[in-house]
Formats: C-alpha cells, structure tokens, sequence
C-alpha cells in the first residue's frame, strides 16, 4: 500500500464528465464488461462489439475497447451522463482509484486538477482503494 493514502481518501463524482469525454483515450473491457453490456442491450456478442467497440493494436498484442465520438467524447456519454450507468465498465466504475493514479501522490494530485470529485465526498479507506486496485487486476481486460 502506498504510503499516501494510507488514512484514505475522498472522492465522490461531481457529474462533470471529465473522465468520459474530450480527450481521447481508451476504456477496455474485460469479459464480464462485455456480458454486463450485452445483457443490457440484450445484444449478441459480435453484434454489441460490431456496434459499440474497436479493436485497439498495443504493439504486440490487442484489446478490446468502447468506441469514441468524433469529439472523442465515450459513445455512451450523453448530457454528462452515462447512459448504460447501471452497465458500465469497471474501468469506468473504479475511477479515480486507478493504479496509475494511486502510485503517488503526485498523480493524484495533479489528476484533481482536472477532476472536482477528488478530495471531496465520501471517504474512502485505504482498505476500499486496494480492493478497487485488486478488482482492475484480477479482472483483466480481453487481449488478442
């Protein structure tokens, strides 16, 4: 456990959206995101990934990732509001508690300048922030 958050942290989501839109970026599904949103949409497998996904080369293998709007906006954005809230991704659901943003407190710090639900809220333990990072690990995202 970092150092940093060890008498945890707070965090609660303003609705701002800034985790979903603006600047592109990648939100890569594991198996059971895919299985979340074809039992929302009720959709085959191929016909939600033909409709909703891209398939993203990372050099030397790739992943499956949800789509962007041309402003690179999440395709599922709509008025600062998820619309499949209930099925969404945990990479979407664990936010802010993302590895990359809790190695150090800088980048937490610099990540709450962009996002106004960062220090703010509900409290989270350093108990709750590892099993959000534990969560990220174990359920991988797909690669091909």
């Amino acid at each position: 456990m970092s150092q940093y958050y060890k008498d945890g942290l707070q965090f609660s989501c303003s609705g701002c959206g800034y985790c979903c839109r603006e600047e592109p970026g990648f939100v890569f599904l594991s198996n059971n995101d895919l299985l979340n949103l074809q039992t929302y949409f009720s959709l085959e497998k191929k016909e939600l990934i033909d409709t909703y996904c891209r398939i993203v080369n990372m050099g030397n293998f790739k992943m499956l990732s949800l789509k962007e709007s041309r402003n690179n906006d999440c395709i599922f954005l709509g008025e600062n509001i998820c619309q499949v809230y209930k099925a969404r991704p945990l990479q979407c659901r664990s936010y802010p508690f993302w590895s990359t943003l809790m190695d150090n407190e800088d980048s937490w710090l610099d990540e709450s300048k962009n996002c106004p639900g960062i220090g703010h809220g509900e409290f989270y333990s350093a108990k709750k922030i590892d099993r959000q990072l534990y969560l990220r690990r174990k359920e991988s995202p797909i690669q091909f």
